[in-house]
């Protein structure tokens, strides 16, 4: 049973061997999340804290079975002398008794531990690498979704047909696991989610922004915020400089600090300088890349050139979570702001336990884990999940072996010169279009 697996109670024995998901996310973390909250559950019941917690991350693993599927296929519930099925009110009630702040608390600790967890191997320069970017989360149209996070409204008048939820975060680049996210209404600006997370990056990085993100306020607040924390980020195209020195393709420039942006933050110089370097994009167009790593000796221009392509690897990680992930559903699951909360939060932990798998199993195949297919990996971890279930705990190390070695299979087979051009291509119809003859009369 993987619930006497994933920890123990006052009334059951702990179980020797090691589980699946347990390994990475032992049941002390999830303990402290909800000593942290106020959460914990004092009263015996089939449902309690810490298998909620367990039931949510399921639900975001296993995004096409519905709620007492999951908790069927994971066999989360506690025996009882009924050994009735729990019902799906008490599932809804217990999810509603554990709400979202345990799993912010969950998300924020894993997130930190596991980011730490290699990161000497992936250091690039003896820098960790950061990307910060934006999305949106479409959640069931109820009046009280609507009313909390609100739509994108169009020129026209006219609202979007789902509430979204707007979230920036921040993404290692060589393993695409979110260390960092701050999400909540659609109508606050991504800039303002993003000022939140800049103090909060790790010192000795380079963080690659989206050109949307270009702001003195931003990238200086990360500069002079930590020990050697520095951005690159692409110009715009009306962003202007004065030279200082070098030459057209790699010169140190220097930019005036606009007025609204002081009289934001008055603390704010009234020029800053930067390094500005020429490259050329996978479709042919040339781009300047401004970054505070100023010494061309160490940072060649070629290899942040690199650094900024390696960036936009991070946009198949929203597209994996939203839709590999979460079965290409048009929405998220829960009528409730609150619910949607711990959705997300849900979602993030396992997204960030495959992409610790992947990682993992990478080091044993000497590949990169971004050459691992995510879908591949999902699909491999969702499988031995449901095998684990039922394993005595004498075979459990066998089969994690067997599940690293199963992983390694789902490397990615590099086709020569196969591009991957940034199109938008138009969504088919999901009807056919009906032509009505007109009266020749």
């Amino acid at each position: 049973m993987l619930s006497s697996q994933l920890y123990a109670t006052t009334d059951i024995l702990p179980v020797a061997g090691l589980d699946r998901l347990a390994e990475h996310l032992p049941n002390t973390w999830i303990e402290q999340a909800l000593a942290a909250t106020g959460t914990a559950s004092i009263r015996r019941r089939r449902l309690p804290a810490e298998q909620v917690v367990w039931l949510v991350i399921g639900l975001a693993i296993y995004r096409r079975q519905s709620m007492p599927e999951v908790l069927a296929t994971l066999d989360l519930a506690l025996s009882a002398a009924s050994e009735q099925a729990v019902s799906k009110s008490a599932v809804t009630q217990a999810r509603q008794r554990l709400g979202a702040k345990p799993l912010a608390q969950l998300f924020d600790q894993t997130a930190r531990a596991w980011c730490q967890q290699d990161a000497g191997i992936h250091a690039w320069k003896g820098l960790s690498l950061w990307a910060m970017d934006g999305t949106t989360f479409r959640t069931p149209d109820s009046a009280d979704n609507r009313a909390h996070f609100g739509a994108q409204a169009y020129a026209s008048g006219k609202v979007a047909s789902y509430p979204q939820v707007r979230a920036v975060s921040i993404t290692a680049i060589p393993t695409h696991l979110v260390s960092d996210i701050a999400f909540g209404t659609y109508a606050q600006n991504e800039m303002l989610y993003a000022k939140t997370l800049v103090g909060r990056i790790a010192d000795h990085s380079l963080t690659v922004f989206d050109r949307g993100f270009l702001c003195a306020e931003i990238l200086l607040g990360l500069t002079q915020g930590g020990q050697e924390r520095h951005y690159l980020i692409p110009a715009k195209s009306n962003t202007k400089w004065e030279v200082l020195s070098g030459s057209a393709d790699d010169c140190l420039v220097r930019m005036r600090v606009s007025p609204q942006a002081r009289a934001k933050a008055p603390e704010l110089p009234e020029h800053w300088t930067a390094r500005a370097i020429r490259m050329v994009s996978a479709n042919g167009k040339q781009r300047v890349l401004l970054t505070s790593l100023l010494d061309r000796r160490r940072f060649k221009a070629e290899a942040l050139a690199e650094c900024y392509r390696r960036r936009w690897e991070i946009e198949t990680s929203y597209r994996e979570l939203k839709q590999s992930m979460l079965g290409e559903a048009l929405t998220l699951r829960s009528q409730q702001p609150e619910g949607i909360e711990q959705e997300i939060w849900g979602a993030l932990i396992a997204y960030n336990l495959v992409r610790l798998e992947m990682a993992k199993a990478a080091i044993e195949a000497k590949v990169e884990p971004t050459d691992l297919s995510f879908l591949r990996a999902l699909h491999i971890l969702q499988h031995e999940m449901i095998w684990a279930v039922g394993m005595a705990p004498g075979k459990l190390p066998a089969h994690l072996l067997r599940l690293r070695t199963q992983m390694q299979f789902a490397i990615v087979e590099k086709r020569r010169g196969r591009q991957c051009p940034r199109i938008v291509k138009a969504l088919p119809k999901r009807y056919t279009v009906r032509y009505l003859k007109k009266d020749l009369n």
